[in-house]
């Protein structure tokens, strides 16, 4: 059991159809036929989506994806057409919402990993593979990989687990060109934004995105490179054979299955709403992500 604790309501606004409520954006079609996404500052943690927003949230992962857009524009076009509030919408949308162009969207996460944690730690310690890709013997928690890798998944939907997948049936499932397209493009992206993280200060551990066509063209969409889709680790606290400290929500991840919370992720209860001190931490972790990589201040 899982999904959304309390699913809102979306904002009506004229002109605007709603599509889809996402585990943290809205999305609605304007009547040009282009999409108006919405990015709240609703947080999912385990499969729930949690009742407390960690405030700045949505502002913090579009004016992150936007400055990472730029940055990649010469290795694989993306969605943006307009950052302009649509007509008559609320004035609380203002730094949160992207216009952008409406793709057939393919659906395999693409995820780059240079760094060996999480469910690809799992899977290679079960077999020293992940998602297909031999390793090497020898790594533990937090090891640098020889060379990055692709590790696609199954997109799933809201409550529901992505599954690792192999290459091979990523390209059974959407063709040769495309999956070769996709592993191309991800591993481009991530190269490039692995070396300007680095360079400030921050390893980016692993990453995924989104792609769909615009018409031939394969394009990059939703969000790139924030606290949401990356694992981002200070370079001076680096240290393989342990979990490392993190700017994302492993605050919260770390609160949810400890004794203060008394929440059991195992059972059919829904996770209880997060004290003020682990929003404040994990506002701050978001916004000191965002300022050491773009080096604006917030």
């Amino acid at each position: 059991m899982s999904g959304f604790v309390e699913k809102p309501e979306p904002v009506q606004v004229p002109g605007l159809v709603h599509l889809h409520t996402g585990k943290v954006r809205e999305l609605y079609q304007n009547e040009a036929g282009e999409l108006v996404m919405v990015a709240s500052d609703r947080l999912s943690a385990y499969d729930w989506v949690l009742p407390t927003e960690i405030p700045d949230k949505g502002r913090v992962l579009t004016q992150l994806s936007l400055w990472w857009f730029d940055r990649i524009a010469d290795l694989v076009p993306h969605h943006v057409l307009s950052t302009e509030l649509p007509a008559g919408a609320p004035p609380e949308w203002a730094g949160r919402t992207i216009v952008c162009k409406s793709l057939s969207m393919v659906p395999v996460e693409c995820v780059a990993r240079g760094y060996l944690t999480g469910s690809g730690l799992l899977e290679y310690q079960a077999d020293r593979t992940v998602c297909g890709v031999a390793l090497p013997e020898g790594l533990v928690d937090g090891s640098e990989l020889p060379a990055a890798i692709f590790t696609p998944a199954t997109k799933a939907a809201v409550g529901e687990h992505d599954e690792n997948v192999s290459y091979e049936e990523v390209a059974r499932q959407v063709g040769a060109d495309t999956a070769a397209a996709l592993r191309q493009a991800t591993l481009a992206v991530y190269s490039r934004a692995r070396d300007i993280a680095r360079e400030r200060g921050i390893i980016l551990a692993d990453t995924k995105f989104e792609f769909g066509f615009d018409g031939e063209t394969l394009t990059i969409a939703d969000e790139v490179l924030t606290p949401d889709s990356s694992r981002f680790w200070p370079v001076d606290e680096w240290e393989p054979g342990r979990a490392q400290p993190s700017y994302d929500k492993q605050i919260v991840r770390d609160w949810l299955t400890s004794a203060e919370s008394g929440w059991d992720r195992r059972g059919e209860q829904p996770p209880p709403a997060l004290p003020p001190h682990v929003v404040e931490r994990t506002r701050t972790r978001y916004i000191e992500a965002y300022e050491r990589l773009t080096g604006l201040s917030w």
